[in-house]
């Protein structure tokens, strides 16, 4: 039995636990080196869906992605946010660096046009990012919007309710948790392909 398994991992076509981070990801880096060694591919995922859950609001999940924003808003392409619960203070993402005049919110009257309006945005091909906050998404909507960050080649950012998850599609699911020393975001990595979940890891707020 040992000579066989051994057969089989000198196939290329084998894949081990431990080449998860060799994968040849295409990826906008964190900003947050621990995060990043963290992530396959050593950063956000291009092409793919990143879900953050968050315990409540306002505990660092805007911040998590400021420096890869600030990044990202310096190409052509646009910066979309999808129903958030707040406009976005546009003094404060220009202190981090963000081209404001790339961000563009969008706030679809109906509750039902949300995750179409994600979808579109992915798809379009004119964002390097779409950030959407859904309440409920189930499996089928999930791969509909997994697919369509695929077509556009996109950074896709959902943020849902802890309390809220369901069965996704998302590449990596990030979940935040209160912390009482708040120059810290608290966070597990539930899921991030190729390598096991990581609990109770900590990374200092961006200033």
């Amino acid at each position: 039995m040992a000579q066989q398994i051994n057969q089989l991992l000198q196939n290329n076509k084998v894949w081990q636990g431990k080449q998860w981070h060799r994968s040849q990801l295409t990826v906008q880096a964190s900003g947050f080196e621990q995060l990043d060694q963290q992530l396959p591919g050593q950063g956000w995922p291009q092409g793919a869906m990143t879900e953050v859950l968050y315990e409540q609001q306002g505990i660092g999940e805007l911040q998590l992605l400021l420096p890869a924003l600030a990044k990202l808003s310096k190409k052509s392409q646009w910066i979309i946010w999808v129903a958030p619960p707040f406009m976005p203070n546009a003094p404060a993402l220009q202190q981090h660096n963000i081209d404001i005049s790339k961000v563009i919110v969008i706030r679809p009257e109906q509750c039902s046009d949300i995750i179409w309006t994600i979808e579109q945005a992915l798809k379009s091909g004119c964002c390097s990012a779409v950030l959407g906050w859904v309440d409920h998404l189930d499996l089928k909507a999930s791969r509909r919007l997994q697919l369509a960050a695929e077509q556009g080649d996109c950074l896709s950012y959902l943020f849902r309710p802890l309390q809220q998850q369901q069965s996704s599609s998302a590449s990596v699911r990030i979940a935040l948790h209160p912390n009482r020393n708040t120059d810290q975001i608290s966070y597990q990595l539930l899921k991030r392909r190729g390598a096991a979940p990581l609990y109770g890891q900590h990374i200092p707020r961006q200033v």
